[in-house]
């Protein structure tokens, strides 16, 4: 993975987190190693043995105050401790003026020092997100993804098996297109999976025999998104009768995607087999369990009942000489 650097962070965040650079083009092209954010803590005052030097250094108004509270020659020596590891960079929070050293020892180890209006916590708040997306896993598949009643299908299967004819279909049906044969997924926080297009690609679909088709032109605005939860994996396969297929549902299935488990449902094909309303089913069916619905363990516990009911009639029939 790519690490995002000091300027991808003022081109993509300037605005929104009112960033400025302080050192101009110095220590801009320095990556961030790491999707944390911290303040340096003690490393201020000479405490070094648990200082994390590879994440993006904080000086708020507790910091700021404290060099200033310090004559010229200990804030020079504190300093020049911070500033003697590699740090990616250092932000001054609240509009704050640094210590003019502090400035100096940046440019001299070419590290930026960039100044937000903002205040701490708040630049915390802002900041978070950025980096857990910038640092978040990811992967791409050769697949398509559509929202059908609100649930993200993954459709999976071999070239040409039909995957963009079944979103076309679904479309049509007023559902909506998120990616078509090339998604990207990445995964936030610990088990969701986020799909979505190529930024060139998408909205775009390859149909063979009719080439490359525009769905947001053709079907409109409401016939896509952006991006979609991935929720449920759809598994397209060629018809083998030799193959024992899942009939009742009873043994869910899983497939993992990015270290988080998700649904499975294979679908395999033979012609006349209507896909789009098997889809849909899916899909509901995904949205039923959800509320504590499973048809299959259902009709499975009913089925059970009724057979220890007439197990015990007939083991009092049996044992009733009269």
């Amino acid at each position: 993975m790519t690490k995002p650097k000091i300027r991808d962070l003022l081109a993509r965040k300037g605005d929104p987190l009112q960033l400025e650079a302080l050192t101009g083009d110095v220590g801009l092209d320095r990556e961030i190693p790491s999707p944390e954010a911290s303040s340096p803590g003690l490393v201020l005052a000479g405490y070094t043995a648990r200082f994390v030097a590879d994440r993006l250094h904080i000086l708020g108004e507790t910091e700021i105050a404290y060099l200033g509270s310090l004559d010229a020659a200990a804030r020079h020596r504190a300093l020049e401790t911070f500033f003697g590891f590699e740090l990616p960079a250092v932000i001054v929070t609240k509009s704050q003026k640094p210590p003019a050293e502090l400035l100096a020892l940046a440019r001299a180890k070419g590290v930026a020092v960039i100044r937000t209006k903002l205040k701490t916590a708040e630049f915390y708040r802002r900041l978070k997100p950025f980096l857990d997306d910038v640092f978040a896993p990811s992967t791409t598949v050769h697949a398509s993804l559509a929202d059908v009643f609100g649930v993200g299908l993954l459709f999976l299967g071999r070239s040409g098996i039909g995957k963009s004819e079944c979103v076309l279909d679904l479309v049509e049906r007023g559902h909506r297109l998120v990616a078509d044969d090339v998604v990207h997924i990445t995964r936030q926080g610990n088990d969701v999976l986020i799909g979505r297009g190529h930024e060139l690609s998408r909205h775009y679909m390859e149909i063979r025999g009719v080439g490359l088709i525009d769905i947001k032109a053709l079907f409109g605005i409401r016939a896509v998104r952006q991006q979609k939860r991935i929720e449920v994996v759809v598994q397209l396969e060629d018809w083998d009768a030799s193959h024992e297929y899942d009939r009742t549902g009873l043994d869910s299935q899983q497939t993992v995607l990015l270290d988080v488990a998700v649904p499975l449902v294979t679908v395999p094909l033979n012609p006349g087999k209507n896909l789009t309303v098997i889809c849909e089913v899916v899909a509901m069916n995904h949205l039923l369990r959800y509320t504590g619905v499973d048809s299959a363990r259902s009709l499975n516990e009913r089925l059970l009942k009724r057979m220890r009911a007439r197990s015990d009639v007939q083991e009092y029939l049996e044992e009733d000489y009269e």
